[in-house]
């Protein structure tokens, strides 16, 4: 008994040995192939938007064209083969960025432009606007990384150009994009705030100050009127 006792014991640890050996090669697996995945996006999008560029001439001002119909595309692709948002658009928003590099356009300037584009793409197709967002400025600080550019400067003209794009959509819009990108970048607040008064202003203050006016100018009247 003592020997069948000890037999068992050894077999299954045998056996689990061998499944954990399994589960671990089948993670590291599936995440070299993730890995492939994430560059190959990445090379797609940076030579799509580089000949698209090339073809019109102009980075400075298709940027945002271009950058609304890719991240529209990745969106799609993202649905209909299971790869998380997120990801998706980091690893596209990456490509494009480095392609606006590979035609000499302006990285920063880009960066800006690449947000308004993928906040407007994301909102035309349905899509999470602050995710799209999220992934978006991932996607950008990674590219202005690889290029050695001004990491502070280029995420807060990415997050600008969110914002702004948002401001189009309404006050949801630009809270949810603003929430999701808080911490993940120093001065998010401080761009928030300055976008915010734009839309917000006109609509409060003119009635609070017109109202306590006539209160006071119908009180004047009366005693005049006594008077008289």
């Amino acid at each position: 008994m003592t020997e069948a006792e000890s037999k068992k014991p050894a077999g299954v640890g045998e056996t689990l040995g061998q499944a954990g050996a399994t589960v671990k090669d089948g993670i590291v697996d599936s995440l070299k192939g993730l890995g492939e995945i994430e560059g190959q996006m990445v090379t797609v999008a940076r030579n799509t938007v580089g000949h698209a560029l090339q073809a019109t001439g102009s980075a400075a001002t298709e940027t945002i064209n271009v950058s609304r119909d890719v991240i529209r595309g990745a969106i799609k692709a993202s649905e209909e083969v299971g790869t998380g948002l997120i990801v998706t658009t980091k690893n596209v928003a990456k490509g494009i960025i480095l392609g606006v590099a590979d035609v000499g356009g302006d990285v920063q300037q880009a960066a800006t432009q690449l947000l308004k584009g993928a906040v407007n793409g994301a909102a035309e197709v349905g899509g999470d606007v602050a995710k799209v967002a999220q992934g978006a400025l991932s996607g950008v600080l990674e590219a202005a990384e690889q290029l050695g550019g001004n990491l502070g400067v280029t995420a807060k003209a990415a997050v600008g150009g969110a914002i702004d794009a948002a401001g189009t959509l309404g006050h949801s819009a630009v809270r949810a994009v603003t929430d999701i990108l808080v911490g993940a970048v120093g001065g998010v607040k401080e761009v928030a705030c300055a976008a915010w008064p734009k839309s917000a202003e006109p609509s409060a203050p003119p009635a609070k100050t017109e109202a306590a006016p006539e209160k006071e100018s119908t009180r004047a009247k009366k005693p005049a009127g006594e008077k008289a």
